[in-house]
């Protein structure tokens, strides 16, 4: 871990670092750096900063590295550091949520994962589920990798593992007023925290 100058973190810096942890219902002083979370990553080899880092600049209040970290791009949320957790620090949600300041903050610094995230939503918010050839071709049409897995489509087509029909489900509309409900919600929550910060 590099040095870092603590005289340079702002209150707002530590307010938003706090406000991350609350989003995720974590507190923060529960992490003493033990490092199992990281030990049992899968993907710990491709990230830049290890999941206990990501906790630990947060502890320092250090917003900029956090919101700037590929890692919780990165992260497969598959739970391992979570479940590993001798203090039960949900460090799976805490990426999640840095995942979303990072993205409220415009730095997206993995950018075809927010791509994919938001061809995702889209995708199921339209459908009510996700029809995954229609994903993939969204996703490489916004992402320009307008080739990626061409290869593999023929042959999947092929198996019949996809078609080109389109699969709608017949609650599609109520997945769709989730959806609206869950973004109008987190919008409110984020204008609150924003109205909150303005008075102190």
């Amino acid at each position: 871990m590099r040095a870092i100058d603590l005289s340079a973190i702002t209150d707002e810096d530590l307010q938003a670092c706090a406000a991350i942890a609350a989003e995720a219902g974590v507190d923060l002083k529960d992490c003493y750096q033990c490092g199992k979370c990281t030990a049992g990553c899968p993907l710990a080899e491709s990230m830049d900063l290890m999941p206990r880092e990501i906790i630990r600049f947060l502890q320092l209040g250090d917003l900029e590295t956090v919101l700037t970290a590929k890692t919780p791009w990165i992260c497969a949320q598959c739970d391992v550091c979570s479940t590993r957790c001798p203090q039960n620090v949900d460090i799976c949600s805490t990426m999640r949520a840095v995942r979303l300041a990072s993205k409220h903050a415009g730095k997206q610094p993995v950018r075809e994962a927010d791509i994919f995230d938001d061809a995702f939503i889209a995708n199921v918010k339209s459908h009510g589920v996700s029809n995954e050839q229609y994903l993939a071709a969204a996703y490489n049409l916004k992402s320009g990798h307008l080739m990626q897995d061409a290869g593999n489509a023929i042959r999947m087509l092929k198996r019949k593992m996809v078609g080109v029909a389109v699969h709608n489900s017949q609650g599609r509309a109520e997945v769709a007023a989730l959806v609206d409900r869950a973004l109008a919600a987190d919008a409110k929550r984020r204008a609150d925290a924003s109205g909150k910060g303005g008075e102190a």
